[in-house]
């Protein structure tokens, strides 16, 4: 039978927590004459035994009896942190995909329990985003990348601690919320600046491979402007990036016929590269050019005849570009696309696109208020005085 842990000293609630695991094989020795810390350090060590329990409820009432333990330890004291360090340890060794939620549950109400102080439960939080991770629920333990921002810093738990929660979350968002993945590595090579951008290398280089292999992004000349990146310049997979960003199918092919280890290395996909690439293509040539043949189209992407058709609703599917097909005279004819690259001259037509808007908006204003005057003149005034019958 599991015992029930409230209202009792720490002293006693050890004792019971000794017995119980004693129960369970360990070997715990007597109370120890130093205090309950000690005791505690102990049943941490074994606290992974009760997972031997058949029922969750067991599991977790032993289990919350040593957080409520946790909490009671004075913050300020060095062995606080180790305990709980420990602890979390203890947890993410047995979060099998079993008994995850119950490490998660158990881990949360830990990191309540020891209030604003992200230096303490910064290892609660790593602990939580890695099990959370671990069976595709990273939905549980985050919401967004501003509250991890705003709660984990490098003033208040040191920019190391910083980066290695950032590696991880990226690491778990990429297989759930590549997006969010993206803001994640995004804000992870922020962190470095021109004197520190060479110890990034491994970062930039995960950060290029992750949005080259994200099927869903398309617009990737702004990694060009980070530090870390801008770090690799003169290395194949910088020169890699830059084909992703501005250039054509023909350009990755050379490039792939020259580096294939890189890309096999690297963990991207060839044929996915090829389709990618097709993709960006197409939008580079859309943009030049409202009207394309089936032809120019198969020329350019390298298709079978067979293949256009089927590759333009492709592309429309996507909405990167809006188009109709003309099936009778095999041409596609572009309304609009969105732009590879947003660079000055993309400002300079957004800006004359928003000017015109302004104007017409002024226009469709002022024929408004002609329209309302005109119908007020037309209208019989009324007799101020009028005669009685």
């Amino acid at each position: 039978m599991i015992p029930t842990f409230t209202d009792v000293q720490e002293s006693d609630q050890c004792e019971e927590l000794r017995d119980y695991f004693n129960s369970l094989g360990a070997n715990l020795t007597e109370q120890d004459e130093e205090g309950f810390l000690k005791d505690l350090t102990k049943i941490i060590g074994v606290c992974d035994l009760c997972f031997k329990e058949d029922k969750d409820a067991d599991k977790q009432s032993v289990l919350n009896s040593i957080v409520s333990l946790l909490i009671q330890v004075p913050q300020t004291d060095p062995i606080c942190s180790e305990l709980v360090n420990a602890f979390c340890a203890k947890l993410v060794d047995v979060s099998t995909p079993n008994n995850a939620l119950i490490c998660i549950k158990i881990l949360q109400n830990l990191f309540e329990g020891t209030g604003e102080n992200p230096k303490l439960n910064y290892d609660i939080y790593y602990s939580l985003v890695k099990i959370a991770g671990s069976i595709g629920r990273i939905d549980l333990v985050y919401d967004d990348l501003h509250k991890v921002r705003s709660t984990y810093n490098k003033d208040n738990v040191g920019l190391d601690k910083v980066q290695k929660l950032l590696r991880l979350l990226h690491e778990v968002l990429l297989k759930d919320d590549s997006h969010e993945a993206s803001k994640v590595m995004i804000e992870l090579l922020g962190t470095y600046t021109e004197a520190t951008a060479s110890q990034a290398r491994t970062d930039a280089h995960r950060c290029i491979v992750s949005f080259i292999s994200n099927p869903n992004t398309f617009l990737m000349d702004h990694l060009l402007t980070l530090k870390p990146v801008k770090f690799l310049e003169g290395e194949a997979i910088h020169d890699l990036l830059t084909i992703f960003v501005s250039d054509k199918l023909n350009g990755y092919i050379k490039f792939y016929n020259s580096h294939k280890a890189l890309i096999e290395n690297s963990g991207l996909s060839h044929e996915q590269n090829l389709h990618k690439m097709r993709l960006l293509t197409f939008m580079q040539m859309a943009e030049n050019k409202k009207e394309l043949s089936f032809q120019t189209i198969k020329e350019e992407l390298q298709l079978g005849d067979e293949d256009v058709e089927t590759f333009v609703i492709d592309v429309l599917r996507t909405k990167l570009v809006k188009a109709k097909v003309d099936q009778v005279n095999k041409k596609v004819s572009v309304t609009s696309t969105m732009h590879r690259t947003f660079g000055r001259q993309q400002w300079q037509q957004l800006r004359d696109t928003l000017t015109q808007w302004q104007a017409n908006l002024a226009h469709v204003h002022n024929t408004i208020a002609s329209a309302i005057c005109a119908q007020y003149e037309t209208m019989t005034p009324i007799n101020p005085n009028p005669i009685p019958s």
